[in-house]
């Protein structure tokens, strides 16, 4: 695999989307324990504060571009990627690759009820896929031992978690070795996706790099999350100096 590129201190792997499902797929078969982080612009900003957050993305066996904002910064940085590896469609691939595969896969997060609805959707899309177990994202931490129990029990090969960021990769990060998965990935929002709750962007937006403005105008309360763009678009143009 080529080296990452640096955005903003930040390891991006440039990648397409199907080397990024190939490297995946060495992942589950070395089955070491490994985190994949799926980045876009707000992530890489959250990072610059959190430095938990940070060394959790620096030290991630895969970081993908999943953002126009990402693919735009690695340009101007002078170390481009080859596109963007948006989430939820790498969460597709990855169901499809398990259908034929056999892998074995777990739904962990968002409320209660859309992780079941995801798996039906999932298995309706991806003929074949082995959805072993689901659960939301409503525990607390008492309730930690019991999820990674009835998690490892299932015997994925893949754990999907949807807890949001950075919640979701502080918590991988922290288990990672208890859960024993070759492959665990915060997903934000894919299951709220795939469960009919929330609707993506056109895919002319998408194609625009515009799907940030479709989430803003869907779900107004994204404004002050948002207002993280433009600080990342300064500090990129201030890094090209």
């Amino acid at each position: 695999m080529q080296s990452a590129v640096s955005v903003l201190g930040i390891p991006i792997a440039p990648l397409t989307m199907e080397e990024s499902v190939s490297v995946i797929d060495g992942l589950i078969k070395n089955k070491k324990p490994s985190l994949i982080a799926t980045a876009n612009a707000e992530m890489v900003m959250m990072a610059q504060q959190d430095n938990v957050l940070a060394d959790i993305l620096r030290s991630a066996a895969l970081v993908v571009p999943d953002g126009a904002g990402v693919v735009w910064a690695a340009r101007q940085l002078g170390r481009p990627v080859p596109q963007r590896v948006a989430g939820y469609d790498l969460v597709q691939k990855l169901l499809s690759v398990s259908g034929h595969k056999g892998y074995r896969l777990y739904f962990l997060g968002a409320a209660p009820g859309i992780a079941a609805k995801a798996k039906l959707y999932a298995e309706q899309k991806h003929p074949g896929v082995a959805i072993v177990g689901v659960r939301d994202g409503y525990f607390q931490p008492a309730d930690e031992d019991a999820v990674i129990a009835e998690i490892t029990e299932c015997r994925p090969d893949i754990l999907l978690v949807a807890l949001g960021v950075p919640r979701q990769e502080k918590w991988l990060a922290n288990n990672l070795g208890r859960l024993r998965v070759p492959v665990v990935m915060g997903v934000g929002g894919t299951f709220d996706v795939m469960a009919g709750v929330v609707t993506r962007a056109p895919a002319w937006m998408q194609q625009s790099g515009l799907e940030w403005l479709y989430r803003l105008l869907k779900q107004p309360h994204r404004a002050l999350r948002m207002l993280a763009l433009p600080r990342f678009v300064m500090k990129v143009l201030l890094a090209k100096k």
